[in-house]
């Protein structure tokens, strides 16, 4: 960081605004963008519990999780709301830990749409569930900010296991949840 500085030609030396940016800027990489490589979607999880027996074909829906992410071409910033949801199979988990996993994938350097693909993926994986969904509407800097400055723009991304995968009655289920919350 600090050559990159030196490399703009930023007086490093002189501007106390810019004496320890570089320390600042690593810490900030190391524990808020980039700490999802140290997690695991099974770690995010945490414990999962029994799934109810008579909870089969019931779907579980949070939606407006925050979050923010790097995009890997610009390293730029993008953030924004994430909607996630399972049916259960096996087991289920707390909801915060939906959070926790969505998360575990947002502090890597990931495309949203690989984002949404890992969540509902490894839902599916880690809870053993017939279904799952991860939608995301983000605010994506690289567009907003380069090329055509699209400020307005906001993107929308759906990754779906399972039997969501198929349109369908559940998949209108799903979109009816989230209609309903605006």
């Amino acid at each position: 960081m600090k050559d990159f500085l030196l490399a703009a030609g930023l007086p490093l030396a002189t501007d106390p605004n810019l004496q320890g940016t570089p320390e600042r800027v690593a810490e900030a990489w190391m524990t808020e963008f980039l700490d999802g490589y140290a997690l695991t979607p099974e770690e995010a999880i945490g414990t999962v519990y029994p799934a109810p027996p008579d909870s089969a074909g019931e779907m579980v829906v949070v939606t407006d999780l925050r979050f923010h992410s790097m995009c890997p071409h610009h390293l730029l910033p993008y953030e924004g709301r994430a909607h996630v949801a399972y049916v259960p199979g096996k087991h289920v988990v707390g909801f915060g830990r939906l959070s926790t996993l969505v998360d575990c994938f947002a502090h890597r350097l990931i495309l949203q749409e690989d984002l949404a693909r890992h969540v509902a993926s490894a839902l599916a994986r880690v809870l053993g569930s017939p279904a799952t969904a991860c939608i995301l509407e983000a605010k994506q800097a690289c567009m907003r900010l380069r090329g055509e400055q699209q400020r307005d723009a906001i993107t929308h991304v759906e990754a779906y296991e399972g039997r969501l995968r198929k349109e369908g009655p559940l998949r209108r289920e799903l979109w009816a949840r989230l209609g309903a919350r605006t």
